[in-house]
């Protein structure tokens, strides 16, 4: 490890956390010199996009990650209020965490839309990304189909519908348990 503490920064709706996520935070463990990754779940999403409570996705992040060794689930987006941007999140981590050396944890898929971000290019500066690499997405300089294909939106559909056992190989089975239990994305 370096004379700074490494600490990867991986942020998201996670809604709900899937196990792309989960195989994202041991690829970037096992692959890259950081210390630890901060699982930072989105508290108010920037184009206002329908979540489940904070709170659930939270408690789905800490089910689904918060148990592996050098993961630590991040309420800094809560701290901060308002709308969730990536930009401000790692000014203030970076402001708070001085010693701290970030780097950002992105799919390759986002690297494509990065024209789209407030800021890219200074978040760049602050926490240079660790691009993961996802099937059907390339990127020069990115692990090749690192991460499954799951998508969120399908899982949200399907728990909704109650197809639970089809995503047994798709999301962990606490965060199926929790969505379950809470009633979480039901059809309406």
């Amino acid at each position: 490890m370096s004379a700074r503490p490494i600490v990867g920064v991986f942020g998201g709706s996670f809604n709900p956390p899937h196990l792309s996520h989960v195989l994202a935070v041991t690829v970037v463990l096992a692959r890259f010199d950081v210390e630890k990754i901060l699982v930072v779940p989105t508290y108010q999403h920037p184009f206002a996009k329908a979540l489940a409570s904070y709170e659930d996705r939270v408690r789905m992040c800490e089910l689904a990650m918060g148990w592996l060794p050098r993961v630590e689930i991040s309420r800094v987006e809560e701290e901060l209020g308002g709308e969730s941007r990536t930009l401000r999140t790692l000014e203030h981590l970076h402001a708070q965490h001085p010693e701290w050396s970030l780097r950002f944890v992105m799919g390759a898929d986002l690297v494509l839309e990065s024209s789209k971000w407030y800021g890219f290019d200074r978040i760049t500066e602050l926490a240079p990304p660790i691009v993961l690499g996802r099937v059907g997405v390339s990127y020069e300089g990115a692990p090749v189909a690192v991460l499954p294909n799951v998508s969120s939106t399908e899982v949200r559909a399907r728990i909704g519908e109650g197809r639970f056992e089809e995503l047994e190989a798709l999301v962990p089975r606490e965060v199926l348990a929790h969505a379950r239990a809470r009633g979480l994305y039901a059809a309406t």
